[in-house]
């Protein structure tokens, strides 16, 4: 794949590059290397003044950045607007707390006396350099959301972004570069997939970080396993979304609509199956399906616009052939169904769809659905609903719609996923951890234990 920006709204290649080769990667790996010897160093008080001075250029650039990202990948403008203002209070919730969630720690006193110390500690230290693998779909926030607490931790980072995302990729760069980061803190390595591999074996990079497909975490996680180095994998998700009987329903369907479009449905934590009891499943369905009509596709760039084209024509036939399958197993359209064909929409576009009466054997039922594309079940209990939910290789998140605490309760204990959202959408917030199960991946990013991800945890025993 060439590492270039085509607008996905139309087509157009609008900028090439050439990709490093292997001195100047090298030249990078030297520079990361020495620059965290010294960076290692710098005390927290200065790492914050950095990552506080990076956010509030960020915010000036706000606009700008955002019009590159919608250019670059097609979400709507507005959305773009959104992420970058998320970036900023990232960093600057992690200029705030890094300190103090990294303090040393201080076993009890009894086991202290017991080890025969007269003082413990447990140390976070930084590991080294850390790569980092980014997808095209939060190009600003799945980068960001790594780098704020590697910086604040003392690591430095490597970056390797998707490769239809180049301008973004090298905004974050200078961005550090701006607020006054030392050169190597944080770099961008504009190559393709092909000298990752090489990368990942270089004994100076110490750990590595990939949010992205299935099939890329298993060749990340093969090598680093390979390697004896700790590895972070955020993957896919297709996400549950279930509603119960005691819900407000219309609020439920309300929230669906834009739980499973944004981000043109390209969102691993975007709900894409909706379990909906059978008492108000008709209901749920009709709401659901006229608010999904409802949206306006059309120019990202356009402030009304609500769902823009798909980042890539590859991802567009990827949705496609799921939604064809479905339909040849027997699924039924309620909405959506076919690419658009309008003249003066010539990108990749596919319209909101809704698909009812999925089955097992649909590959849409156990692959993620990346675009903005719904299926709807019917369950007859909240049992039912529990299996339909977990029958996914998939654990992402996850979001329920109750009433009842106790239903809520056996939600919270019964399903697989890094998250349960009850009356509300997923979203990520700096303060709280993020990460699935099963085949969506391991280790938390975000809060407290995503900083510590890459950490060395070391114990500091002093003799009496």
């Amino acid at each position: 794949m060439p590492i270039a920006t085509v607008n996905p709204a139309n087509g157009e290649t609008l900028k090439t590059y050439e990709a490093m080769g292997a001195e100047e990667i090298e030249r990078r790996l030297q520079l990361a290397e020495a620059t965290f010897r010294t960076y290692r160093t710098t005390a927290f008080a200065e790492r914050a003044r950095l990552l506080n001075r990076a956010a509030d250029l960020l915010d000036e650039d706000r606009e700008d950045i955002a019009r590159v990202m919608t250019t670059e990948m097609g979400k709507p403008v507005r959305q773009a607007r959104a992420e970058a203002a998320k970036c900023a209070k990232a960093m600057r919730w992690y200029a705030e707390h890094a300190e103090e969630l990294l303090a040393d720690e201080e076993p009890a006193a009894d086991d202290v006396r017991d080890s025969g110390a007269s003082r413990v500690l447990v140390r976070y230290r930084p590991l080294g350099p850390v790569l980092a693998v980014m997808p095209w779909n939060f190009p600003l926030w799945q980068v960001v959301r790594f780098m704020a607490p590697a910086l604040m931790a003392g690591n430095v980072g490597l970056l390797k972004h998707a490769s239809n995302v180049p301008q973004t990729a090298l905004y974050l760069e200078d961005l550090c570069h701006r607020a006054g980061f030392p050169e190597g803190a944080f770099q961008t390595l504009l190559i393709g997939s092909g000298p990752v591999a090489d990368i990942l074996r270089d004994e100076r990079v110490r750990a590595a970080t990939l949010t992205g497909s299935e099939p890329a975490g298993r060749a990340v996680a093969s090598i680093c396993g390979d390697m004896v180095k700790k590895t972070v994998l955020e993957l896919g998700g297709s996400d549950p979304y279930v509603v119960m009987p005691s819900a407000d329903v219309d609020r439920a369907a309300e929230i669906a609509v834009t739980a499973r479009v944004q981000n043109n449905g390209q969102s691993c934590i975007a709900a894409k199956r909706f379990i909906v009891h059978t008492d108000v499943y008709d209901a749920f369905a009709e709401r659901f399906v006229a608010g999904m009509k409802a949206l306006k596709v059309g120019d990202p760039m356009e402030e009304e616009t609500e769902v823009g084209p798909l980042a890539t024509e590859q991802g567009r036939t990827d949705v496609e052939e799921l939604v064809d399958d479905a339909v040849r197993g027997g699924a039924a359209v309620l909405c959506g169904g076919h690419r658009l064909r309008r003249p003066e929409l010539p990108g990749w576009y596919f319209p909101p769809t809704v698909l009812a009466d999925v089955t097992r054997e649909m590959r849409i039922h156990r692959e993620e659905a990346f675009g903005p594309v719904a299926t709807l079940y019917r369950a007859g209990d909240l049992d039912e609903a529990v299996l339909i939910a977990n029958d996914s290789p998939f654990g992402l998140s996850s979001n329920v719609w109750t009433r009842d605490e106790a239903e809520a309760d056996r939600f919270v204990r019964d399903l697989d996923a890094g998250g349960v959202f009850v009356n509300g959408m997923t979203a990520s917030h700096p303060a709280f951890p993020f990460g699935g199960a099963k085949r969506s991946g391991y280790g938390r990013e975000l809060s407290g234990h995503g900083i510590r991800e890459f950490c060395n945890i070391t114990t500091v025993w002093h003799g009496a």
